[in-house]
């Protein structure tokens, strides 16, 4: 298995603000809102930016568990994210245009506190959009706790 690989996407823009973009044998649509001039066929372009942290923690919370021995069962993952808007309004330019995002990871499995927090490192060296977020100097705390029961 090659450990880098080349993705390949190639998008279609029928409006200024739909993105109808193919990847592998799919069609993901990026839009804006209504109120923003959008057809609100999809989440815009920053909420997909999210929506993929909180996808890749997801997959890689999963796949280290795996690997752990550690049953988290279902996960359910909260986002606040703060976004400073001035660039995408175009008043000014952002270096970090998400100064910080919280995410919490509940885990409804059999696992305890401890294994979660594990899993919780564990996902952290190896979560892609995560590492991007915080390149980039974004404030990322990841909590992972137990579901209450």
């Amino acid at each position: 298995m090659k450990t880098v690989v080349t993705y390949r996407a190639k998008a279609e823009c029928p409006t200024h603000a739909r993105t109808e973009i193919g990847i592998r044998d799919l069609t993901c649509i990026v839009d804006e809102p209504l109120e923003r001039g959008g057809t609100n066929l999809g989440a815009s372009p920053t909420e997909t930016a999210v929506a993929s942290l909180i996808a890749c923690t997801n997959v890689i919370g999963h796949k280290c568990a795996k690997r752990l021995g550690i049953d988290v069962g279902v996960l359910t993952i909260d986002a606040r994210a703060k976004f400073d808007r001035r660039g995408v309004l175009m008043e000014e330019e952002i270096d970090i245009p998400f100064p910080d995002i919280t995410l919490t990871v509940t885990s409804d499995g059999a696992a305890s506190e401890a294994d979660i927090a594990l899993v919780g490192e564990e996902t952290a060296k190896y979560c892609a959009i995560a590492k991007l977020f915080s390149a980039a100097g974004t404030d990322l705390t990841v909590n992972w706790v137990k579901a209450a029961t």
